[in-house]
């Protein structure tokens, strides 16, 4: 028994590594009709209604994309200020304001123009508008998602349809 090897029934493919199904008779076999060929599928549809968003759900997705927002913000106002103040933007900026404000070499206001470009203060002012920009987009949609859920029980919702790629 130990040099025979397995074979497979009479009638029958044997088994290889490249084929994991059972084998299929060939499209021109004699006994077979071109009504047995399978025809080219055409892509599935579904047709869905959103009649619900969740409150929480939307307000936990809207704080996070509006963090993202905000770190995306301050970072490019940080880099945006550091390439101004390389090129000596706010220099020209504060000669200028300073020479159309004093006569006679004599300054006619209190104003010191020197303090309002400080990075302290841009970026200050960068964060205190990016906190609020979270809190509002997070109340808003949460607002949205429930205003949407009022307007859905009226109307009936939003349908989708939904296609297989092809």
């Amino acid at each position: 028994m130990a040099g025979q090897q397995n074979r497979p029934p009479a009638g029958q493919q044997p088994w290889s590594p490249g084929s994991l199904s059972s084998p299929q008779p060939p499209l021109d076999a004699p006994g077979r009709k071109p009504s047995d060929i399978p025809a080219p599928r055409s892509p599935r549809k579904a047709h869905l209604v959103l009649r619900r968003v969740e409150p929480w759900s939307a307000m936990k997705f809207s704080f996070v994309v509006s963090l993202v927002c905000f770190v995306v913000l301050f970072i490019a106002v940080a880099v945006l200020y550091m390439v101004l103040s390389g090129l000596g933007v706010f220099d020209n900026i504060i000669q200028t304001v300073n020479q159309l404000t004093t006569a006679d070499g004599k300054a006619t206001s209190g104003v010191d123009v020197a303090s309002w470009f400080e990075p302290v203060r841009i970026l200050g002012y960068t964060a205190l508008i990016g906190a609020v920009n979270v809190v509002l987009i997070t109340a808003l949609s949460t607002l949205g998602a429930v205003i949407y859920n009022v307007a859905s029980d009226l109307v009936g919702g939003v349908e989708v349809t939904f296609s297989e790629a092809e």
